[in-house]
């Protein structure tokens, strides 16, 4: 989310527009600007649909537009009947290590009874080597097959988290707003290819507007953080409260577009004003006079 205002060029009218003797109060006016949002398409390719206007209200969580995913349901299809023949794959391979274990039991028994007939001399040692073999080979067989069942294991989570990748690029797909607000522009029409991350629209967030001005050097001590200031609007007959969210930590020349002779050598603060707008009465790019 940044800042913009519709008006590069009029970022605050005036640095110091106004003193009254009596109270000692400051006015300045600036312009309002709401909080852009870059709307992402996160899936690419063609957008199939677009169901906002500019100029349009829309609320978080609706849908704005939809790219196609032909393509990903395909793929998650191919996925899942891999996934599928894993999962017949593993249970072949568990009842191979059955298998396996029983061999070896048999045949560890089978070797223990040989190895103390050996020492009383009943058999022979060739028969003693056969056993041992043959149990040695029962054994590299488990080993082998408890393998397989991981290999296999491995394999599954492995095509489980790339379902859920395509998973999530099809729901992507149906892009979403992530705030209230209006919509300022719309970059793509339907029938269009959009890139991975390009920005299909933008949102204008109003819900707090921000004000940026600027003080003299010497009006800065007056400046606190939360300040309370009042804010007035062509068209409306009572004031509006805001705040002070942020100054400025180091001065700069007047901005040229607000130069006087007068004042292009002056150093200033810039400092921002938040101006609450439940009721979503002032709109982007509109020219206020803050009092201080």
């Amino acid at each position: 989310m940044t800042k913009i205002s519709f008006f590069c060029l009029l970022t605050a009218l005036f640095i110091f527009t106004g003193c009254s003797g009596d109270t000692g109060d400051h006015q300045y006016t600036g312009i309002l600007e709401g909080t852009s949002v870059q709307v992402p398409a996160l899936t690419p390719g063609q957008i199939m649909q677009i169901l906002v206007k500019t100029g349009e209200y829309i609320e978080k969580n609706q849908r704005l537009a939809v790219v196609d995913s032909t393509d990903l349901i395909y793929q998650r299809e191919q996925l899942t009947a891999a996934r599928d023949e894993l999962t017949i794959q593993k249970e072949i391979a568990r009842i191979n290590i059955s298998r396996a274990n029983k061999d070896y039991a048999y045949l560890k028994t089978t070797h223990d009874r040989i190895a103390n007939l050996y020492k009383s001399e009943s058999v022979t040692k060739q028969k003693l080597d056969d056993v041992t073999n043959n149990l040695q080979n029962s054994h590299t067989a488990l080993s082998n097959a408890r393998q397989a069942l991981s290999s296999i294991a491995a394999g599954q989570k492995r095509i489980e988290a790339q379902i859920k990748s395509i998973n999530k690029k099809i729901k992507d797909a149906r892009i979403i707003s992530p705030a209230n607000g209006i919509i300022t522009t719309i970059y793509y029409e339907a029938g269009e290819a959009i890139p991975q991350f390009s920005p299909i629209m933008e949102i204008i967030d109003i819900k707090d507007m921000e004000v940026k001005i600027y003080i003299s050097a010497e009006l800065l001590s007056t400046i606190k953080y939360g300040q309370e200031v009042t804010v007035n609007v062509d068209g409306l007959e009572e004031t509006i409260k805001g705040q002070i969210i942020w100054v400025s930590p180091k001065a700069e020349f007047t901005p040229k577009t607000i130069l006087t002779p007068n004042t292009r050598t002056s150093l200033v603060y810039a400092i921002k004003v938040i101006i609450p707008n439940k009721d979503g009465i002032l709109k982007h790019g509109m020219p206020v006079v803050i009092n201080m």
